[in-house]
Protein backbone atom coordinates (compact mmCIF):
# COMPACT_ATOMS: atom_id res chain seq x y z
CA UNK A 1 0.00 0.00 0.00
CA UNK A 2 1.57 2.92 -0.88
CA UNK A 3 0.10 6.95 -0.12
CA UNK A 4 1.40 9.35 -2.82
CA UNK A 5 0.97 13.45 -2.70
CA UNK A 6 -2.25 12.63 -0.91
CA UNK A 7 -3.82 10.95 -3.72
CA UNK A 8 -5.23 7.15 -3.65
CA UNK A 9 -2.37 4.91 -5.20
CA UNK A 10 -3.45 1.26 -5.88
CA UNK A 11 -0.72 -1.36 -5.65
CA UNK A 12 -1.87 -4.79 -7.45
CA UNK A 13 -0.19 -6.83 -5.51
CA UNK A 14 -2.57 -6.14 -2.75
CA UNK A 15 -6.06 -6.61 -4.67
CA UNK A 16 -8.69 -8.73 -2.81
CA UNK A 17 -10.44 -10.71 -5.16
CA UNK A 18 -14.27 -11.87 -4.46
CA UNK A 19 -14.63 -15.42 -3.68
CA UNK A 20 -16.41 -15.95 -7.35
CA UNK A 21 -13.24 -15.43 -8.77
CA UNK A 22 -11.11 -17.10 -6.88
CA UNK A 23 -10.27 -20.31 -4.76
CA UNK A 24 -7.99 -18.03 -3.06
CA UNK A 25 -8.76 -15.13 -1.31
CA UNK A 26 -5.65 -13.89 -0.34
CA UNK A 27 -4.94 -10.65 -1.77
CA UNK A 28 -1.81 -11.60 -3.20
CA UNK A 29 -3.81 -14.03 -5.53
CA UNK A 30 -5.30 -12.03 -8.11
CA UNK A 31 -1.54 -10.29 -8.77
CA UNK A 32 0.04 -13.49 -8.74
CA UNK A 33 -2.35 -14.98 -11.40
CA UNK A 34 -1.71 -12.05 -13.80
CA UNK A 35 2.07 -11.75 -13.34
CA UNK A 36 2.40 -15.57 -13.43
CA UNK A 37 0.53 -16.19 -16.70
CA UNK A 38 2.63 -13.28 -18.36
CA UNK A 39 0.84 -10.33 -18.13
CA UNK A 40 2.94 -8.33 -15.51
CA UNK A 41 1.34 -5.31 -14.69
CA UNK A 42 3.32 -1.86 -13.58
CA UNK A 43 4.02 -1.67 -10.11
CA UNK A 44 1.01 0.82 -9.80
CA UNK A 45 -2.14 0.70 -11.62
CA UNK A 46 -5.96 1.70 -11.61
CA UNK A 47 -8.71 -1.05 -10.31
CA UNK A 48 -9.75 -0.52 -13.79
CA UNK A 49 -6.50 -1.89 -15.99
CA UNK A 50 -6.13 -4.54 -13.48
CA UNK A 51 -10.05 -5.19 -13.86
CA UNK A 52 -9.55 -5.36 -17.83
CA UNK A 53 -6.51 -7.84 -17.37
CA UNK A 54 -8.09 -10.05 -15.15
CA UNK A 55 -11.27 -10.25 -17.55
CA UNK A 56 -8.45 -11.28 -20.43
CA UNK A 57 -7.27 -13.75 -18.04
CA UNK A 58 -11.05 -14.89 -18.00
CA UNK A 59 -11.49 -15.18 -21.60
CA UNK A 60 -8.44 -17.86 -21.23
CA UNK A 61 -10.73 -19.19 -19.19
CA UNK A 62 -7.43 -19.36 -16.27
CA UNK A 63 -9.85 -17.79 -13.53
CA UNK A 64 -13.39 -18.07 -13.40
CA UNK A 65 -15.69 -15.40 -14.55
CA UNK A 66 -16.05 -11.98 -12.35
CA UNK A 67 -19.57 -11.37 -11.22
CA UNK A 68 -18.82 -8.07 -9.65
CA UNK A 69 -16.94 -5.69 -9.77
CA UNK A 70 -13.56 -6.20 -8.21
CA UNK A 71 -13.32 -5.13 -4.65
CA UNK A 72 -9.64 -3.21 -4.50
CA UNK A 73 -7.67 -2.64 -1.14
CA UNK A 74 -6.33 1.01 -1.24
CA UNK A 75 -4.55 3.14 1.07
CA UNK A 76 -5.49 6.80 1.42
CA UNK A 77 -3.95 9.10 3.71
CA UNK A 78 -3.07 5.75 5.76
CA UNK A 79 -6.35 4.52 6.07
CA UNK A 80 -7.78 1.12 4.55
CA UNK A 81 -10.25 1.25 1.74
CA UNK A 82 -12.17 -1.07 0.04
CA UNK A 83 -13.78 0.75 -2.90
CA UNK A 84 -13.71 3.95 -0.91
CA UNK A 85 -15.62 2.13 2.09
CA UNK A 86 -13.25 2.31 5.44
CA UNK A 87 -12.16 -1.90 6.22
CA UNK A 88 -13.16 -1.79 9.66
CA UNK A 89 -13.89 -5.68 9.69
CA UNK A 90 -9.40 -6.34 10.21
CA UNK A 91 -9.91 -9.80 11.00
CA UNK A 92 -13.21 -10.42 8.67
CA UNK A 93 -11.39 -12.17 5.79
CA UNK A 94 -8.41 -13.62 7.80
CA UNK A 95 -8.06 -17.06 7.02
CA UNK A 96 -8.58 -19.46 9.99
CA UNK A 97 -5.74 -22.37 10.14
CA UNK A 98 -6.63 -24.76 12.49
CA UNK A 99 -4.47 -27.08 11.47
CA UNK A 100 -1.22 -24.78 13.01
CA UNK A 101 -3.15 -22.83 15.54
CA UNK A 102 -3.74 -25.80 17.46
CA UNK A 103 -0.68 -27.29 17.39
CA UNK A 104 1.43 -25.27 16.51
CA UNK A 105 4.42 -24.81 13.53
CA UNK A 106 6.42 -27.21 14.73
CA UNK A 107 6.69 -28.94 18.14
CA UNK A 108 7.63 -32.43 19.64
CA UNK A 109 4.15 -34.36 18.50
CA UNK A 110 5.73 -33.16 14.38
CA UNK A 111 8.93 -33.87 15.15
CA UNK A 112 8.27 -37.66 16.60
CA UNK A 113 5.21 -37.95 12.95
CA UNK A 114 8.56 -36.83 10.80
CA UNK A 115 10.88 -39.09 12.19
CA UNK A 116 9.15 -42.42 12.38
CA UNK A 117 7.99 -41.49 8.60
CA UNK A 118 11.47 -40.81 7.76
CA UNK A 119 12.57 -44.22 8.24
CA UNK A 120 10.05 -44.80 5.31
CA UNK A 121 13.47 -43.53 2.88
CA UNK A 122 15.75 -46.10 4.16
CA UNK A 123 14.16 -48.97 1.67
CA UNK A 124 13.26 -46.23 -0.72
CA UNK A 125 16.94 -46.03 -1.60
CA UNK A 126 17.70 -49.26 -0.92
CA UNK A 127 15.22 -50.80 -3.49
CA UNK A 128 15.85 -48.16 -6.22
CA UNK A 129 19.78 -48.43 -5.80
CA UNK A 130 20.24 -51.71 -5.25
CA UNK A 131 21.10 -52.61 -8.64
CA UNK A 132 24.60 -51.22 -8.14
CA UNK A 133 25.48 -54.66 -6.11
CA UNK A 134 23.19 -57.09 -7.58
CA UNK A 135 23.71 -56.68 -11.31
CA UNK A 136 27.24 -55.17 -11.10
CA UNK A 137 30.17 -54.63 -13.88
CA UNK A 138 31.40 -58.70 -13.32
CA UNK A 139 33.76 -60.22 -15.43
CA UNK A 140 33.12 -63.87 -17.12
CA UNK A 141 34.26 -66.04 -19.74
CA UNK A 142 33.14 -68.37 -22.39
CA UNK A 143 33.35 -72.17 -21.21
CA UNK A 144 31.02 -73.47 -23.82
CA UNK A 145 31.87 -74.06 -26.60
CA UNK A 146 35.34 -74.61 -26.18
CA UNK A 147 37.75 -72.71 -28.61
CA UNK A 148 39.38 -69.49 -29.40
CA UNK A 149 37.29 -66.96 -27.93
CA UNK A 150 36.41 -63.26 -29.48
CA UNK A 151 37.91 -60.25 -27.07
CA UNK A 152 34.27 -60.10 -25.73
CA UNK A 153 33.98 -63.72 -24.43
CA UNK A 154 30.70 -63.96 -26.23
CA UNK A 155 31.91 -66.33 -29.24
CA UNK A 156 34.19 -69.10 -29.63
CA UNK A 157 36.39 -70.18 -33.22
CA UNK A 158 35.79 -73.58 -33.19
CA UNK A 159 37.70 -75.64 -36.11
CA UNK A 160 37.45 -72.59 -37.96
CA UNK A 161 33.73 -71.75 -37.59
CA UNK A 162 32.38 -69.00 -35.29
CA UNK A 163 29.74 -70.11 -32.58
CA UNK A 164 28.48 -67.76 -29.95
CA UNK A 165 29.19 -68.75 -26.25
CA UNK A 166 26.34 -70.98 -24.77
CA UNK A 167 28.18 -71.25 -21.33
CA UNK A 168 30.35 -68.32 -18.91
CA UNK A 169 32.20 -68.43 -16.09
CA UNK A 170 32.16 -65.77 -13.62
CA UNK A 171 34.45 -63.99 -11.15
CA UNK A 172 33.51 -64.54 -7.82
CA UNK A 173 36.11 -62.97 -6.10
CA UNK A 174 33.56 -60.27 -4.89
CA UNK A 175 30.14 -61.19 -5.50
CA UNK A 176 29.17 -64.98 -5.17
CA UNK A 177 25.74 -64.54 -7.35
CA UNK A 178 24.59 -61.80 -9.15
CA UNK A 179 21.15 -61.46 -11.34
CA UNK A 180 23.67 -61.47 -14.25
CA UNK A 181 25.92 -64.60 -13.63
CA UNK A 182 22.39 -66.38 -12.04
CA UNK A 183 21.15 -65.49 -15.87
CA UNK A 184 23.46 -65.25 -17.98
CA UNK A 185 22.69 -61.75 -18.35
CA UNK A 186 25.99 -60.92 -20.80
CA UNK A 187 26.42 -60.20 -24.59
CA UNK A 188 23.41 -60.05 -26.81
CA UNK A 189 21.23 -60.01 -23.15
CA UNK A 190 23.08 -57.23 -21.52
CA UNK A 191 19.97 -55.33 -21.75
CA UNK A 192 17.78 -57.28 -19.71
CA UNK A 193 19.45 -55.77 -16.46
CA UNK A 194 19.10 -52.49 -17.97
CA UNK A 195 15.48 -53.41 -18.59
CA UNK A 196 14.81 -54.56 -14.96
CA UNK A 197 16.06 -51.13 -13.70
CA UNK A 198 13.60 -49.37 -16.15
CA UNK A 199 11.02 -51.66 -15.07
CA UNK A 200 11.45 -50.75 -11.52
CA UNK A 201 11.51 -47.10 -12.32
CA UNK A 202 8.87 -47.33 -14.30
CA UNK A 203 6.42 -49.16 -11.44
CA UNK A 204 7.84 -45.85 -9.34
CA UNK A 205 5.66 -43.54 -11.51
CA UNK A 206 2.73 -45.64 -11.85
CA UNK A 207 2.98 -46.14 -8.06
CA UNK A 208 3.61 -42.44 -7.45
CA UNK A 209 0.31 -41.65 -9.57
CA UNK A 210 -1.76 -44.30 -8.57
CA UNK A 211 -1.26 -43.89 -5.01
CA UNK A 212 -1.21 -40.26 -4.79
CA UNK A 213 -4.62 -40.27 -5.90
CA UNK A 214 -6.01 -42.95 -3.52
CA UNK A 215 -4.26 -40.93 -1.11
CA UNK A 216 -6.48 -37.86 -1.97
CA UNK A 217 -9.56 -39.70 -2.09
CA UNK A 218 -9.29 -42.39 0.81
CA UNK A 219 -6.47 -40.55 3.16
CA UNK A 220 -2.96 -40.73 3.31
CA UNK A 221 -2.93 -43.09 6.11
CA UNK A 222 -4.56 -46.20 4.25
CA UNK A 223 -2.67 -46.19 1.22
CA UNK A 224 0.91 -45.55 3.29
CA UNK A 225 -0.01 -48.68 4.90
CA UNK A 226 -1.02 -51.05 1.80
CA UNK A 227 2.53 -49.46 0.14
CA UNK A 228 4.15 -50.53 2.80
CA UNK A 229 2.42 -54.55 2.83
CA UNK A 230 3.27 -54.22 -0.51
CA UNK A 231 6.34 -53.50 -0.69
CA UNK A 232 7.08 -56.06 2.23
CA UNK A 233 5.36 -58.75 0.15
CA UNK A 234 6.72 -58.19 -3.22
CA UNK A 235 10.25 -57.73 -1.63
CA UNK A 236 9.85 -61.11 -0.36
CA UNK A 237 8.92 -62.31 -4.03
CA UNK A 238 11.55 -60.79 -5.60
CA UNK A 239 14.43 -62.77 -3.86
CA UNK A 240 12.58 -66.21 -4.36
CA UNK A 241 11.11 -66.03 -7.62
CA UNK A 242 13.20 -68.59 -10.05
CA UNK A 243 12.70 -67.06 -13.22
CA UNK A 244 14.07 -63.87 -14.50
CA UNK A 245 10.45 -62.63 -15.54
CA UNK A 246 9.23 -63.28 -12.70
CA UNK A 247 11.57 -61.05 -11.14
CA UNK A 248 10.88 -58.20 -13.37
CA UNK A 249 7.46 -58.35 -12.29
CA UNK A 250 8.10 -58.43 -8.69
CA UNK A 251 10.62 -55.92 -9.19
CA UNK A 252 7.21 -53.70 -10.91
CA UNK A 253 5.22 -54.48 -7.57
CA UNK A 254 7.62 -54.08 -5.77
CA UNK A 255 8.46 -50.05 -7.27
CA UNK A 256 4.78 -49.32 -7.19
CA UNK A 257 5.06 -49.68 -2.99
CA UNK A 258 8.05 -47.66 -3.61
CA UNK A 259 6.35 -44.96 -5.26
CA UNK A 260 3.64 -45.00 -3.12
CA UNK A 261 5.45 -44.90 0.16
CA UNK A 262 7.54 -41.56 -1.08
CA UNK A 263 4.57 -39.73 -2.23
CA UNK A 264 1.92 -40.40 0.95
CA UNK A 265 4.75 -39.92 3.65
CA UNK A 266 6.13 -36.76 2.28
CA UNK A 267 2.67 -35.65 2.22
CA UNK A 268 2.06 -36.71 5.55
CA UNK A 269 5.05 -34.39 6.78
CA UNK A 270 4.04 -31.44 4.94
CA UNK A 271 0.61 -31.68 6.14
CA UNK A 272 1.73 -31.02 9.78
CA UNK A 273 4.36 -28.59 9.67
CA UNK A 274 3.90 -24.77 9.41
CA UNK A 275 4.12 -23.37 5.91
CA UNK A 276 7.45 -21.50 7.43
CA UNK A 277 9.11 -24.91 8.49
CA UNK A 278 8.30 -26.86 5.33
CA UNK A 279 11.27 -25.80 2.95
CA UNK A 280 13.68 -26.82 6.38
CA UNK A 281 11.63 -30.26 6.10
CA UNK A 282 12.06 -31.08 2.39
CA UNK A 283 15.65 -30.30 2.75
CA UNK A 284 16.37 -32.52 5.69
CA UNK A 285 13.63 -34.88 4.37
CA UNK A 286 16.17 -35.98 1.89
CA UNK A 287 19.45 -37.05 4.53
CA UNK A 288 17.15 -40.57 5.71
CA UNK A 289 17.85 -41.26 2.07
CA UNK A 290 21.41 -40.67 1.86
CA UNK A 291 21.81 -42.23 4.92
CA UNK A 292 20.03 -45.58 3.28
CA UNK A 293 22.46 -44.97 0.16
CA UNK A 294 25.26 -45.45 2.85
CA UNK A 295 24.01 -48.52 4.43
CA UNK A 296 23.15 -50.33 1.40
CA UNK A 297 26.98 -50.86 0.83
CA UNK A 298 27.41 -52.06 4.08
CA UNK A 299 23.91 -54.29 3.56
CA UNK A 300 26.04 -55.64 0.13
CA UNK A 301 29.29 -56.14 1.74
CA UNK A 302 27.70 -58.71 4.42
CA UNK A 303 25.44 -60.00 1.75
CA UNK A 304 27.20 -60.97 -1.28
CA UNK A 305 24.30 -63.20 -2.62
CA UNK A 306 21.51 -61.19 -4.61
CA UNK A 307 19.17 -63.07 -3.19
CA UNK A 308 20.42 -62.97 0.67
CA UNK A 309 20.79 -59.26 -0.46
CA UNK A 310 17.22 -58.28 -1.47
CA UNK A 311 16.07 -60.25 1.87
CA UNK A 312 18.34 -58.18 3.71
CA UNK A 313 16.66 -54.71 2.47
CA UNK A 314 13.33 -56.31 2.27
CA UNK A 315 12.46 -57.38 6.28
CA UNK A 316 12.88 -53.72 7.51
CA UNK A 317 9.81 -53.08 6.31
CA UNK A 318 8.68 -55.39 8.81
CA UNK A 319 9.26 -52.35 11.20
CA UNK A 320 7.10 -50.43 9.22
CA UNK A 321 4.12 -51.94 9.97
CA UNK A 322 4.13 -50.32 13.13
CA UNK A 323 3.44 -47.13 11.89
CA UNK A 324 -0.32 -48.40 11.71
CA UNK A 325 -0.31 -46.91 15.85
CA UNK A 326 2.29 -44.44 15.56
CA UNK A 327 1.08 -42.13 12.06
CA UNK A 328 -1.65 -40.09 12.71
CA UNK A 329 -3.91 -39.56 9.30
CA UNK A 330 -3.22 -36.30 7.85
CA UNK A 331 -6.06 -34.05 9.76
CA UNK A 332 -5.90 -31.73 6.94
CA UNK A 333 -7.40 -34.56 4.88
CA UNK A 334 -9.76 -34.83 7.69
CA UNK A 335 -10.78 -31.08 7.41
CA UNK A 336 -11.34 -31.23 3.83
CA UNK A 337 -13.60 -34.13 3.48
CA UNK A 338 -15.90 -32.54 6.51
CA UNK A 339 -14.79 -35.39 9.51
CA UNK A 340 -14.38 -32.47 12.16
CA UNK A 341 -14.68 -35.22 14.95
CA UNK A 342 -11.80 -37.05 13.76
CA UNK A 343 -9.63 -34.08 13.07
CA UNK A 344 -10.00 -32.62 16.67
CA UNK A 345 -8.99 -35.79 18.31
CA UNK A 346 -5.49 -35.90 16.10
CA UNK A 347 -5.36 -32.13 16.81
CA UNK A 348 -5.96 -32.80 20.50
CA UNK A 349 -3.12 -35.36 21.24
CA UNK A 350 -0.90 -33.32 19.11
CA UNK A 351 -1.73 -30.40 21.46
CA UNK A 352 -0.85 -31.93 24.66
CA UNK A 353 2.36 -33.55 23.10
CA UNK A 354 3.30 -29.99 22.05
CA UNK A 355 2.01 -28.40 25.75
CA UNK A 356 -0.22 -26.33 23.51
CA UNK A 357 -3.15 -25.43 25.95
CA UNK A 358 -6.08 -23.21 25.90
CA UNK A 359 -7.24 -23.51 22.52
CA UNK A 360 -10.49 -24.30 21.78
CA UNK A 361 -9.88 -26.60 18.81
CA UNK A 362 -13.30 -27.86 18.31
CA UNK A 363 -14.47 -24.32 18.02
CA UNK A 364 -11.10 -23.57 15.87
CA UNK A 365 -11.90 -26.51 13.43
CA UNK A 366 -15.57 -24.81 12.89
CA UNK A 367 -14.60 -21.96 12.21
CA UNK A 368 -11.93 -23.34 9.51
CA UNK A 369 -14.81 -25.62 7.75
CA UNK A 370 -16.50 -22.12 7.82
CA UNK A 371 -13.83 -20.27 5.76
CA UNK A 372 -12.79 -23.04 3.84
CA UNK A 373 -16.21 -23.94 2.11
CA UNK A 374 -16.56 -19.68 1.63
CA UNK A 375 -13.87 -19.95 -0.57
CA UNK A 376 -15.02 -22.61 -2.14
CA UNK A 377 -15.90 -22.32 -6.25
CA UNK A 378 -16.41 -23.99 -9.70
CA UNK A 379 -12.63 -22.96 -10.49
CA UNK A 380 -11.61 -26.28 -8.09
CA UNK A 381 -12.32 -28.55 -11.32
CA UNK A 382 -11.16 -26.23 -13.95
CA UNK A 383 -7.39 -26.59 -13.70
CA UNK A 384 -6.07 -28.87 -16.08
CA UNK A 385 -2.76 -29.88 -17.87
CA UNK A 386 -3.41 -27.70 -20.61
CA UNK A 387 -3.15 -24.85 -17.98
CA UNK A 388 0.47 -25.29 -18.17
CA UNK A 389 1.08 -24.18 -21.50
CA UNK A 390 -1.76 -21.90 -22.21
CA UNK A 391 0.57 -18.51 -22.76
CA UNK A 392 3.75 -18.09 -23.89
CA UNK A 393 5.08 -17.11 -20.63
CA UNK A 394 3.99 -20.63 -18.90
CA UNK A 395 5.24 -22.53 -22.15
CA UNK A 396 8.46 -21.29 -21.06
CA UNK A 397 8.41 -21.67 -17.78
CA UNK A 398 6.63 -25.41 -17.27
CA UNK A 399 9.28 -26.93 -20.44
CA UNK A 400 12.39 -25.48 -18.74
CA UNK A 401 10.86 -27.48 -15.28
CA UNK A 402 10.44 -30.35 -17.20
CA UNK A 403 13.80 -30.65 -18.57
CA UNK A 404 15.55 -30.03 -15.36
CA UNK A 405 13.31 -32.70 -13.68
CA UNK A 406 14.45 -35.40 -16.49
CA UNK A 407 18.32 -34.00 -16.07
CA UNK A 408 18.24 -34.29 -12.81
CA UNK A 409 16.28 -37.96 -12.31
CA UNK A 410 18.97 -38.92 -15.32
CA UNK A 411 22.00 -37.75 -13.81
CA UNK A 412 21.86 -38.58 -10.11
CA UNK A 413 20.49 -42.11 -10.85
CA UNK A 414 22.88 -42.56 -13.93
CA UNK A 415 25.63 -41.31 -11.78
CA UNK A 416 24.94 -43.42 -8.72
CA UNK A 417 24.69 -46.69 -11.16
CA UNK A 418 28.15 -45.60 -12.50
CA UNK A 419 29.75 -45.32 -9.59
CA UNK A 420 30.01 -49.13 -9.99
CA UNK A 421 32.57 -48.65 -12.86
CA UNK A 422 34.65 -45.95 -11.39
CA UNK A 423 37.14 -48.91 -10.24
CA UNK A 424 38.17 -49.16 -7.00
CA UNK A 425 36.41 -50.88 -3.85
CA UNK A 426 32.97 -50.50 -4.70
CA UNK A 427 31.65 -50.46 -1.17
CA UNK A 428 34.00 -47.71 -0.48
CA UNK A 429 33.22 -45.94 -3.41
CA UNK A 430 29.02 -46.11 -2.78
CA UNK A 431 29.52 -45.02 0.63
CA UNK A 432 31.29 -42.30 0.02
CA UNK A 433 28.61 -40.98 -2.63
CA UNK A 434 26.36 -41.44 -0.20
CA UNK A 435 28.05 -39.49 2.55
CA UNK A 436 28.49 -36.59 1.14
CA UNK A 437 25.47 -36.04 0.09
CA UNK A 438 24.56 -35.14 3.72
CA UNK A 439 26.49 -31.93 3.68
CA UNK A 440 25.04 -31.28 0.48
CA UNK A 441 21.59 -31.27 1.35
CA UNK A 442 22.42 -28.49 4.06
CA UNK A 443 24.36 -26.58 1.06
CA UNK A 444 21.40 -26.41 -0.48
CA UNK A 445 19.28 -25.17 2.38
CA UNK A 446 21.94 -22.58 2.61
CA UNK A 447 22.51 -21.79 -0.60
CA UNK A 448 18.66 -21.57 -1.73
CA UNK A 449 18.28 -18.82 1.21
CA UNK A 450 21.31 -16.98 0.47
CA UNK A 451 21.92 -17.02 -3.34
CA UNK A 452 18.17 -17.65 -4.09
CA UNK A 453 16.11 -21.21 -5.60
CA UNK A 454 17.47 -19.70 -9.23
CA UNK A 455 21.15 -19.09 -9.07
CA UNK A 456 21.58 -22.64 -6.58
CA UNK A 457 20.03 -24.43 -9.61
CA UNK A 458 21.85 -23.09 -12.56
CA UNK A 459 25.44 -23.82 -10.04
CA UNK A 460 23.97 -27.24 -9.05
CA UNK A 461 23.84 -28.33 -12.78
CA UNK A 462 26.71 -26.64 -13.75
CA UNK A 463 29.10 -28.29 -11.48
CA UNK A 464 27.09 -31.67 -11.73
CA UNK A 465 27.86 -31.01 -15.94
CA UNK A 466 31.57 -29.95 -15.67
CA UNK A 467 32.17 -33.36 -13.29
CA UNK A 468 30.78 -35.42 -15.92
CA UNK A 469 32.46 -34.00 -18.83
CA UNK A 470 35.94 -34.28 -17.17
CA UNK A 471 34.88 -37.81 -16.53
CA UNK A 472 35.32 -38.45 -20.38
CA UNK A 473 38.74 -36.92 -20.48
CA UNK A 474 40.36 -38.09 -16.88
CA UNK A 475 42.02 -41.70 -17.85
CA UNK A 476 40.60 -45.06 -16.62
CA UNK A 477 43.95 -45.65 -14.26
CA UNK A 478 43.47 -42.56 -12.08
CA UNK A 479 40.63 -44.19 -10.02
CA UNK A 480 40.76 -41.66 -6.89
CA UNK A 481 40.32 -38.82 -9.58
CA UNK A 482 37.33 -40.14 -11.10
CA UNK A 483 36.15 -41.33 -7.97
CA UNK A 484 36.29 -37.31 -6.63
CA UNK A 485 34.26 -36.21 -9.68
CA UNK A 486 31.57 -38.83 -9.86
CA UNK A 487 30.84 -38.05 -6.11
CA UNK A 488 31.15 -34.14 -6.99
CA UNK A 489 28.81 -34.64 -9.85
CA UNK A 490 25.77 -36.56 -7.67
CA UNK A 491 26.76 -34.20 -4.89
CA UNK A 492 25.33 -31.71 -7.70
CA UNK A 493 22.27 -33.56 -8.47
CA UNK A 494 20.80 -33.87 -5.36
CA UNK A 495 21.64 -30.45 -4.95
CA UNK A 496 20.08 -29.79 -7.99
CA UNK A 497 16.85 -31.97 -7.11
CA UNK A 498 16.38 -30.68 -4.11
CA UNK A 499 16.54 -27.04 -5.24
CA UNK A 500 13.97 -27.49 -8.19
CA UNK A 501 11.61 -29.76 -6.42
CA UNK A 502 10.96 -26.29 -4.00
CA UNK A 503 11.14 -24.03 -7.10
CA UNK A 504 8.47 -25.75 -8.76
CA UNK A 505 6.03 -25.48 -6.20
CA UNK A 506 7.00 -21.92 -5.88
CA UNK A 507 6.63 -21.13 -9.76
CA UNK A 508 3.67 -22.78 -10.43
CA UNK A 509 0.68 -20.52 -10.40
CA UNK A 510 -1.43 -22.46 -7.21
CA UNK A 511 -4.46 -23.16 -9.51
CA UNK A 512 -2.37 -25.72 -11.21
CA UNK A 513 0.25 -26.34 -8.66
CA UNK A 514 -0.65 -29.63 -7.65
CA UNK A 515 -0.73 -30.59 -11.73
CA UNK A 516 2.74 -28.98 -12.07
CA UNK A 517 4.71 -30.58 -9.76
CA UNK A 518 3.23 -33.86 -10.59
CA UNK A 519 4.22 -33.76 -14.46
CA UNK A 520 7.63 -32.69 -12.93
CA UNK A 521 7.53 -35.82 -10.59
CA UNK A 522 6.75 -37.69 -13.84
CA UNK A 523 9.21 -35.94 -15.67
CA UNK A 524 11.91 -37.10 -12.97
CA UNK A 525 10.97 -40.78 -13.58
CA UNK A 526 11.40 -40.46 -17.03
CA UNK A 527 15.43 -39.54 -16.79
CA UNK A 528 15.63 -42.40 -13.83
CA UNK A 529 14.06 -44.84 -16.65
CA UNK A 530 16.55 -43.86 -19.60
CA UNK A 531 19.46 -43.90 -16.52
CA UNK A 532 20.88 -47.89 -16.82
CA UNK A 533 20.63 -47.33 -20.51
CA UNK A 534 22.94 -44.44 -20.73
CA UNK A 535 25.37 -45.79 -18.40
CA UNK A 536 25.87 -48.82 -20.31
CA UNK A 537 26.83 -46.54 -23.35
CA UNK A 538 30.33 -46.52 -21.51
CA UNK A 539 30.71 -49.93 -22.38
CA UNK A 540 30.67 -48.84 -26.27
CA UNK A 541 33.03 -45.84 -25.65
CA UNK A 542 30.60 -42.74 -25.89
CA UNK A 543 30.51 -39.86 -23.80
CA UNK A 544 27.30 -40.73 -21.66
CA UNK A 545 28.40 -37.95 -18.44
CA UNK A 546 27.81 -35.68 -21.47
CA UNK A 547 24.08 -36.18 -20.24
CA UNK A 548 24.26 -34.94 -17.21
CA UNK A 549 25.50 -31.60 -18.21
Amino acid sequence: MTSLSGRCIVRTSVLHISHENLVDSKREEAFDLVRRYGDTPRPYQSPKKVDKRLRALESRRLIAPTVSRLPVHAEVNGKQVLNGKEDVGENADEEVDAVQEAIGNLGRWQIYVCLAISLVKFPIAWHQLAIVFMAPHQDYNCTSPAGVQTPDHCAANVSGVLADCTKWEYDRSTFTETIISQWNLVCSRTHYANIQQSVLMFGVLLGNIIFGNLADRYGRKMPLMVSVILQLASGIGCAVVPWFPALLLMKFFSALATGGTMVTSYVICMEIVGTQWRAAITVLYQIPFSLGHMSLAGLAFLFRHWRHLQIAITLPSVILLSYWYIVPESPRWLLAFGKQRAACKILQKGANINKIKNKDIPEMVRQHCLHQNSKRSHLDHKASFLDLFRTPNMRIKSLSIFFNWIVCGMGLFGMSQYIGQVGGNIFVNFTVSGAIQIPGNFVAWWAMNKLGRKITLICSNSIAGIAGLLLVVVSNDIEWLRLILVCTAIVGMSVSFTTVYLFSGELFPTVVRNIGVGTSSMCARIGSISAPFVVSLVSYGLLMTLLCS
